[in-house]
């Protein structure tokens, strides 16, 4: 099976995305990660102005199958905080990369965007 791994996207080992956009830092699941989950039934995210730190949980995926934790690919200030995956979690599931994403990060002085998986690397780990 053939997953979506956008080439404007950094990834972690535990299937969360970064994408770079003038506001920061925009984080969220993995297509093979939603794929891997099945339906998505719930999701907990930090509120806004919490501090976020790399490679530790900041929130909670629940599906069908499993509940699992969410991990930052970056440290910084959570600036927004995507209210319509929280109130319908299925967006998860159709649209991992576009409608779908968490949250919003403002990275600061945290130069590990570029430590990230790039996505020749994350296709490896996945196949």
């Amino acid at each position: 099976m053939r997953f979506e791994i956008p080439e404007d996207c950094r990834y972690l080992e535990t299937h969360e995305w970064a994408r770079r956009t003038d506001a920061g830092v925009r984080v969220g699941l993995t297509d093979f990660a939603q794929e891997e989950f099945g339906e998505v039934v719930f999701v907990e995210l930090p509120p806004v102005g919490d501090r976020i730190e790399a490679r530790t949980e900041f929130g909670v995926v629940e599906s069908v199958k499993a509940v699992s934790d969410l991990y930052a690919p970056v440290s910084g200030e959570v600036t927004a905080v995507n209210g319509a995956v929280v109130d319908d979690p299925e967006r998860l599931n159709e649209d991992p990369f576009g409608e779908g994403w968490l949250l919003e990060v403002d990275p600061a002085d945290d130069p590990g965007f570029d430590d990230l998986l790039t996505p020749g690397e994350y296709e490896a780990r996945i196949e």
